[in-house]
């Protein structure tokens, strides 16, 4: 296990941070009002984490988000920090050093979650506890870097577990949260933390932070279900080569049996996301018989259009799904219960959501794909409440 004291990779000699456990941190500590980016917070949170590597590669908007992590390398609160040839060389190396035992951070957006591809399933395949936030932006022609989500659509079945940051408090919150989560023995899992790009990562808020001296306890390879690389465990073992053998039936066998560990690893965390992130989803309303359910930013704006409609008289209830994997399956078969209407607005041209919450209901007509926006385009409130005012004039 890792000497907390010990700062052996950079020069520049380690704040004095007390370690805690993640109960104490996340749940416990006394907490300031800092007025901070979601970048800043992004930041803030490495701070806390008690990180041996950080691996950079520049796109917006996440860029800013790893320059001040190279800055916390400076000030000594990250071990080890350096900047590769291109986002695929990140995820790799980033992957190497998860590998070698060490607890490490990395981010991305868009075009550079499409590039580094290959890497997610292999840092689930490999059951690595990696953390990487998303900062979500536009992928396809013509070229945007502009807000949008649909990144997410095509990391749904890598193996990792994913989170949807609706604010800078949630993105600081996450992070720290999906340490405790993944670190734990029998989930030990990779955990994307994902914000909508621009509109989190640079607006400024109000985000509640621990005190800058404390810090999660080291991780320790020791109780990991995967054993690091060393002399002592060479690679062969590691990788286990004989699922490489294509044409091996027992070769299928192992290699279908690991990846069912591998999606149930992710359910065995369902109960670690309860403890660190208070539920897969957050609800208000549960018997009203209008339901919006969202996540990330459009969680903010359902928000408003349900403040606008109280002012009507018209009862609207909220989901906010945090864990978008794992799924709350059971979570919102229950909360919309009495709903006749189910609105799911999104950031992205694709309708990822929308198409979870179909598959997780068995009265599905009742829900309507969209309003969804992309490209950049703003989402008004009065968008999601017009939504719900052409069912309600149709009803009536």
């Amino acid at each position: 296990m890792r000497n907390d004291n010990t700062n052996t990779d950079n020069p520049i000699p380690a704040p004095n941070q007390r370690a805690i456990n993640a109960d104490e941190l996340l749940l416990r500590t006394p907490r300031r009002r800092a007025f901070i980016t979601g970048s800043e917070a992004v930041a803030e949170a490495v701070k806390r984490a008690n990180i041996d590597m950080s691996i950079a590669y520049p796109i917006t908007p996440q860029s800013e988000s790893m320059h001040l992590i190279g800055d916390l390398y400076a000030q000594g609160y990250v071990r080890d920090y350096y900047r590769a040839e291109n986002e695929f060389a990140v995820m790799a190396a980033i992957h190497g050093a998860a590998l070698g035992g060490g607890r490490v951070f990395t981010a991305t957006s868009g075009p550079g979650t499409l590039r580094a591809m290959e890497m997610f399933p292999v840092w689930a395949g490999s059951r690595q506890p990696i953390v990487c936030a998303f900062m979500c932006r536009g992928v396809a022609l013509p070229p945007s870097i502009q807000p949008e989500n649909i990144e997410m659509a095509f990391l749904l079945d890598t193996g990792m577990l994913m989170f949807h940051a609706e604010n800078a408090q949630d993105f600081f919150d996450m992070i720290l949260a999906a340490y405790a989560i993944a670190e734990q023995p029998e989930v030990h899992l990779p955990v994307g933390v994902f914000a909508d790009g621009f509109f989190v990562t640079h607006t400024r808020e109000v985000v509640m932070l621990p005190p800058d001296d404390v810090k999660l306890h080291a991780y320790s390879p020791d109780i990991a279900p995967i054993q690091p690389f060393d002399m002592d465990h060479p690679p062969v073992r590691q990788t286990r080569d004989p699922l490489m053998n294509k044409s091996n039936f027992t070769s299928y066998a192992a290699s279908a049996s690991w990846h069912q560990e591998i999606l149930a690893a992710a359910e065995r965390a369902r109960k670690h996301i309860d403890r660190f992130m208070g539920g897969l989803t957050e609800v208000s309303e549960p018997n009203a018989e209008i339901m919006i359910i969202a996540s990330g930013t459009a969680a903010s704006q359902s928000r408003e259009a349900i403040r606008s409609m109280k002012k009507d008289g018209i009862t609207v209830g909220m989901i906010k799904v945090k864990s978008v994997r794992p799924f709350p399956t059971k979570e919102i078969i229950a909360a919309t219960e009495k709903a006749k209407l189910i609105v799911v607005p999104e950031f992205n041209a694709g309708g990822w959501l929308a198409r979870e919450v179909k598959a997780s209901l068995n009265n599905n007509n009742r829900v309507i794909a969209g309003p969804r926006v992309f490209g950049g385009m703003a989402l008004p409130s009065e968008v999601i409440a017009g939504e719900i005012k052409i069912f309600l004039n149709q009803n009536l």
